[in-house]
């Protein structure tokens, strides 16, 4: 199986005609890390990607895995390997044979093509399936082929290109599960490119939030999660509760009444609430003096599986989206008493500009 290798960009630029796709971009990921690339579309995600693949030319910047320059040289060259979004497998061979191609490919003699063969199916989980025709397969089976075939090599580096997209949601769920299995298993380091900010947080050790061919953000899931540094990178986790607040003496006035906001200098700021800044009050449940009471009318409810999402429209400011988890929820229309604690609350950066994180 591979062993990863650290991955790092220094300055690099990718140019498609006057439009930079990739903008004096810094980026490292370190041997056997998962680090996934998160971002809309648009955001060059995937041509940094094409990039280090040797798909795409830089017009700055050295590429370099494992200390090994990668700037000119062929794709097959670079010792990585790419599963690409549409999966790209050749539909009239068997499984056994798509796998084999890039073994192969290096001229590897026929048993150790086979050896490669077996690891990569037993990885995945395809070994019965290894006579089959990809014509044969559902999407699932498909992905994990390519999947497959994308570490047969054993490269030093392991690219993945929006590798669920293609999926329905359902599907998509289980196979995040394969995906993180894999990724432990084969301990090679992995470039996941995705939109999708669950996938994201689901396998990655580090994510590289990108926006307008930089990268605004790069930390830990849970540091993202806790810590988004501007409203884009909140937003685009999908945390709801951004505001635009004026703070005087420590204190932001909210919409809501006055909120003291842990380390906030005096001026206007966008602030992000996360999820555990609002909770519904119960009767007779007592509200912690540090809290603000906010009252409103349920405008919305929307079933999310284990738990309700309920809006809730307070009459001053933006409607309050709250996550309950038991008992029963009154119907719209009706008044819900909510807790907002100011110590989930966080004030975000100036989106002047966008930057480039190592």
């Amino acid at each position: 199986m591979p062993h990863g290798a650290p991955l790092e960009l220094t300055g690099v630029t990718v140019t498609y005609g006057p439009y930079d796709a990739v903008r004096d971009l810094d980026l490292r990921a370190n041997a056997g890390e998962v680090l996934c690339v998160l971002g809309p579309s648009g955001c060059g995600k995937s041509t940094l990607l094409r990039a280090v693949a040797g798909l795409e030319p830089s017009r700055t910047g050295t590429i370099r895995l494992d200390d090994r320059q990668l700037d000119g040289l062929r794709p097959d060259q670079r010792d990585v390997g790419l599963m690409f979004q549409d999966h790209a497998l050749f539909p009239h061979r068997t499984v056994a044979d798509n796998v084999a191609f890039g073994p192969r490919m290096r001229g590897l003699d026929r048993r150790s093509v086979a050896d490669r063969v077996d690891d990569a199916l037993r990885l995945v989980d395809l070994t019965d399936l290894a006579g089959r025709r990809i014509t044969e397969l559902s999407g699932g089976e498909q992905q994990r082929v390519a999947l497959a075939r994308a570490v047969a090599p054993r490269p030093k580096l392991l690219m993945l290109d929006e590798p669920l997209g293609s999926l329905d949601r359902a599907l998509q769920a289980r196979l995040l599960d394969d995906l993180t299995r894999v990724f432990s298993e084969l301990g090679t380091t992995v470039l996941h490119v995705t939109h999708d900010q669950q996938e994201a947080l689901a396998v990655a050790d580090r994510v590289a939030v990108m926006r307008a061919g930089r990268v605004e953000q790069l930390g830990s899931p849970d540091e993202l999660w806790r810590g988004p540094r501007t409203a884009f990178v909140a937003r685009f986790l999908g945390l709801e509760h951004v505001v635009r607040l004026t703070v005087r003496d420590g204190v932001a006035d909210s919409p809501w009444g006055p909120l003291a906001v842990p380390g906030t200098r005096d001026g206007d700021h966008d602030v992000v609430l996360l999820p555990e800044a609002l909770r519904v009050i119960d009767a007779g449940e007592p509200r912690r003096d540090d809290e603000l009471a906010v009252t409103g009318r349920i405008v919305g409810r929307r079933f999310a599986g284990d738990h309700l999402r309920v809006t809730v429209d307070p009459g001053t400011g933006p409607t309050l989206t709250v996550p309950v988890w038991r008992g029963s929820v009154p119907e719209p229309g009706s008044d819900l008493e909510l807790a907002l604690d100011p110590q989930a609350a966080r004030i975000l950066e100036p989106e002047t500009t966008t930057r480039s994180t190592r």
